[in-house]
């Protein structure tokens, strides 16, 4: 069978790529092609569209490559006509996909959606496009299945992949640095790093370390930190097992920095246009997926102009002496996700859809 993946970033591509590698144990005609970087190329998938032109993020800079982003369209479209897939697969990545979806939809393909867009913190108009577009979601936090069921979706719920991928990289080190995860994207990267690195520079001079991507280069990170700070590229696995510490931009690095039972603090800031649009539309009282998922405060956000050097030096120092309470909450987050075998569960699950011909 021909399967076509479609993601638009590094952790969604991170995801599929695992997926894939579970389907060519099933499936041992499968074919893959899709639009991804080095995790997909490594499990043997055909890219047809590289995510680095795909990464832009927030509502004004969406805008501003408006063109770009009609060209990754085209793209991609042009690539499913051209391959004619069994199933198209799209990962998270909500805005392009659900474009995709209604147009794919409406030739007659079959489409599974993997990490649901989260309508149930904004814009859930989308759940509309879900019903339409989308033959089967499958869902990764344990309170998407009720939310989706009870809207008339075929949901499937297959835990967390970040459980079973953590669960590998865990050693036992000496943690004495503080870790820093800026996000994954240049702008916020440009806007969130430099005040994290203000923050923490006095109180841990020899013992900051930040979590690169290879994909933005080490001058890029280097012209911001200068010498304040230990880069690590590509690797944040290793990053977490020295740390003590994580402060993190909201996103996959929170939960990452929960299952690894690292204390954190979480810090997310935008341009304050897209922050005044955020605000009148998004409906959860969280940004932090572990305090979503546990549904109480449990790891401290800091937002906007909270988000400043003096408050996350502030706000870290109490984490540290509380760091007990948190570890403990974390316990109950590891049991509400999974087992440890998502991605071989999103395999199966694709493969059964197929098999039966639903």
């Amino acid at each position: 069978m021909k399967y076509f993946f479609v993601t638009g970033e590094a952790s969604g591509e991170m995801y599929a790529a695992q997926v894939v590698h579970s389907l060519r144990a099933l499936d041992s005609s499968a074919h893959f092609f899709g639009s991804g970087g080095k995790y997909m190329r490594n499990s043997g998938v055909e890219i047809v569209l590289d995510i680095r032109q795909m990464a832009f993020m927030g509502f004004v800079e969406v805008l501003k490559n408006f063109f770009e982003i009609r060209k990754n369209f085209k793209k991609i479209k042009e690539a499913i006509l051209e391959v004619r897939p069994d199933v198209i697969v799209l990962v998270d990545y909500a805005g392009f996909n659900l474009k995709i979806a209604k147009w794919a939809k409406k030739l007659g393909f079959k489409i599974v959606y993997y990490i649901a867009p989260k309508v149930w913190a904004w814009n859930e108009k989308r759940v509309n496009s879900l019903k339409k577009y989308i033959d089967l979601l499958i869902v990764i936090f344990p309170f998407e299945k009720e939310y989706f069921e009870n809207r008339g979706i075929q949901v499937v719920y297959v835990g967390n992949p970040l459980v079973q991928q953590i669960s590998s990289q865990v050693i036992h080190v000496q943690k004495n640095k503080i870790a820093i995860f800026p996000g994954s994207r240049k702008q916020e990267i440009e806007r969130i790093l430099p005040v994290m690195i203000e923050a923490m520079y006095f109180h841990a001079k020899n013992n900051l370390i930040v979590a690169g991507l290879s994909d933005f280069g080490e001058d890029f990170y280097h012209s911001i930190i200068k010498d304040r700070a230990e880069l690590v590229m590509d690797n944040p696995y290793s990053v977490f097992n020295q740390s003590k510490l994580a402060i993190v931009t909201s996103g996959t690095a929170s939960l990452e920095a929960a299952l690894m039972n690292i204390p954190q603090v979480v810090c997310y800031k935008m341009s304050r246009l897209n922050y005044w649009i955020a605000r009148l539309l998004i409906k959860v009282n969280y940004i932090s997926l572990v305090n979503l998922i546990l549904q109480r405060p449990i790891v401290p956000e800091l937002i906007q102009d909270n988000m400043n050097a003096v408050s996350i030096k502030n706000i870290s120092m109490t984490v540290m002496e509380d760091e007990f309470l948190i570890k403990d909450a974390y316990l109950q987050l590891r049991k509400l996700l999974g087992e440890g075998d998502a991605s071989h569960r999103v395999a199966l699950v694709i493969h059964d859809f197929l098999t039966r011909g639903d």
